[in-house]
């Protein structure tokens, strides 16, 4: 039987859709991202300890886990294929700069990073999901950021085709 991932919750303490950027800053549990991203990070290892190259694993998800995914991935000792958020935001946007070791940056610092984000998402407000993208390339990083119109906090069949197309562009079918 495979065995449960723990229950992480990373995010805001306060999860109100009022909240300012700048103010997230505030409102974030440091502790509990960082061991989400530890986590995350022994999910990668085990899976290059298991034979599958880095260059073969990609890191998303959807609001809070594409959250943490970015995070995760831009701190990731091991270089990935790609990284993606949907309806997500910088964690620990702050910070980021001194958690990125010369290592961790060398690793990751040719990642590309797709972002999807509606328009009309009255939970992670659009401009969350532009600043990340914005502060991301400003450090570097690749993103490919997608806004998507009248969408709400939720996926539309037009940022599946785009994040499939993306993610066929990251990992190529082999032999």
């Amino acid at each position: 039987m495979a065995q449960l991932a723990p229950l992480v919750v990373p995010a805001l303490k306060k999860h109100t859709a009022t909240v300012a950027f700048n103010d997230l800053a505030q409102q974030q549990d440091q502790p509990g991202i960082h061991k989400s991203r530890d986590y995350f990070h022994s999910l990668i290892k085990a899976e290059i300890d298991k034979g599958i190259p880095s260059s073969r694993i990609v890191l998303g998800g959807f609001s809070q886990g594409g959250s943490i995914s970015i995070f995760a991935g831009l701190t990731s000792p091991s270089p990935l294929a790609g990284i993606f958020g949907l309806s997500s935001y910088l964690l620990l946007g702050d910070t980021l700069p001194s958690v990125l070791t010369q290592e961790i940056r060398a690793a990751n610092s040719s990642t590309p990073i797709f972002m999807g984000h509606g328009d009309a998402d009255p939970l992670v407000k659009p401009e969350w999901g532009s600043e990340t993208a914005k502060v991301l390339k400003g450090l570097g990083w690749k993103v490919d950021f997608n806004v998507y119109r009248g969408l709400v906090h939720s996926a539309d069949p037009k940022e599946m085709d785009d994040l499939e197309k993306w993610l066929n562009e990251r990992l190529p079918a082999q032999g």
